[in-house]
C-alpha cells in the first residue's frame, strides 16, 4: 500500500504531476467534438435562453413581428404558409471552458496508484486539451492551499498553458490555507470571463452547505460539470488489516479487524466525495465519481459532452 508520504519526486506521476504525462494526454483525445452550448445570458425571470441577432448559425424562423428586419424574411416559407415569415439566427459565441482546481491538503493523499492530487490534475489535462481540439479557449482557477488564476487561452497554447500550470502549482509548498466551496463558487461567478462551460474538479471535502446555492446560481450561467475525485479507501470496505498511515510527517498504524469498525473508517474517510456526490447529484448537474487507479478520459469526456474519442 502507498500512503501520503513527505517526501516528493517531482514528475513521478504518483506523488507529484508529471508534466510529461499532461502533455500526453493531447494525443489521446483525437478530434473530438463537444456538445453545443445554449446562451445562457439571464433574461427576465432569470431563465437561460438562445441569443438571436446577426449571427452566422441559422436557428429557426418564426412568424412575422412588427420591428422584425425584413432583410431577414424568409421567402420561401412565407410562400408555402400564406403568412410572413421572419429568419432567426443564433447569436456565435466562442465556447470557453472553465476549470475549477481543488488544491487543498486533502488531495495529498493516496492508497492506490498516485495521489488525488495526481488524478485530479491528469483529468484537467484532459478536459483542456478536449476544449481546444473543440475550438474552444481554456482557463483554469485554482482553490484550497492555492489561489491562482490562469486567464483563458484557445489552440495548443492554451492547453500547454494548463499542462504548465498544473505542474506548477503541484510544485508549490503546501500551506494551511483553506477555502469553502460556496467561496469558490462565488469567486468563480465573478471570474467567469464569460464561460459557456465549468467543471469541477475536488474531493468534496471543502462542500459546505451554502454551495448548493451557488451551484444554482452558476448552472445558469453556465453547464457545470462535477468530478469527484476519491481514493480507494475512501469508496470501498477496506479489508481486514493494519493500515500504516503518515500525516504531517507523524506516522500511525491503523488496526481495522472488525466489520463495524472497518464500515466506520470508511464512511468518515469517505465523507467529502460522498458529500460532493449527494450535492451535485441533488442540483441536477453532471456528475461521475473517479478514483485513483481509474483513468479520468471516460469521465471527462461524458461531463463535457464529447464524442469521437479514442480510447
Amino acid at each position: 500500500m502507498s500512503v501520503a508520504a513527505p517526501n516528493r519526486v517531482d514528475g513521478d506521476g504518483r506523488a507529484c504531476v508529471s508534466l510529461a504525462e499532461l502533455i500526453a494526454q493531447g494525443t489521446r483525445v483525437g478530434r473530438a467534438k463537444l456538445a453545443p452550448t445554449e446562451s445562457r445570458a439571464a433574461r427576465s425571470g432569470q431563465h437561460p435562453s438562445r441569443l438571436y441577432g446577426r449571427g452566422m448559425d441559422y436557428a429557426e424562423s418564426r412568424v412575422y413581428q412588427a420591428g422584425d428586419d425584413v432583410r431577414r424574411m424568409d421567402w420561401r416559407l412565407t410562400a408555402r404558409s400564406g403568412r410572413l415569415h421572419t429568419k432567426l439566427f443564433q447569436e456565435e459565441r466562442e465556447g470557453r471552458l472553465l476549470i475549477l482546481l481543488d488544491t487543498h491538503v486533502s488531495l495529498r493523499f493516496g492508497t492506490r496508484v498516485r495521489f488525488k492530487s495526481v488524478q485530479a490534475a491528469r483529468a484537467a489535462a484532459i478536459a483542456a486539451w478536449l476544449a481546444v481540439r473543440a475550438g474552444e479557449r481554456v482557463g483554469m482557477m485554482a482553490f484550497g492551499v492555492h489561489d491562482r488564476l490562469l486567464r483563458p487561452q484557445g489552440a495548443a497554447r492554451g492547453a500547454l498553458a494548463v499542462c504548465g500550470a498544473l505542474a506548477e502549482w503541484d510544485a508549490l509548498p503546501p500551506t494551511d490555507r483553506a477555502e469553502p466551496l460556496s467561496a469558490t463558487l462565488l469567486r468563480a461567478r465573478r471570474l467567469q470571463h464569460g464561460a459557456s462551460r465549468v467543471l469541477l474538479l475536488s474531493d468534496g471535502f471543502s462542500a459546505d452547505a451554502e454551495a448548493r446555492r451557488h451551484l444554482l446560481e452558476l448552472k445558469v450561467r453556465a453547464e457545470v460539470g462535477v468530478l469527484v475525485v476519491a481514493d480507494a479507501l475512501e469508496r470501498e470496505l477496506p479489508p481486514p488489516g493494519r493500515y500504516p498511515l503518515e500525516h504531517a510527517g507523524e506516522r500511525r498504524d491503523v488496526v481495522l479487524l472488525g466489520e463495524r469498525q472497518r464500515r466506520e473508517f470508511q464512511q468518515a474517510l469517505g465523507s467529502g466525495p460522498a458529500r460532493l456526490e449527494a450535492l451535485a447529484r441533488g442540483t441536477g448537474l453532471r456528475c461521475r465519481v473517479i478514483d485513483t487507479r481509474d483513468d479520468p478520459l471516460a469521465a471527462v469526456g461524458e461531463l463535457l459532452g464529447a464524442a469521437g474519442m479514442r480510447r
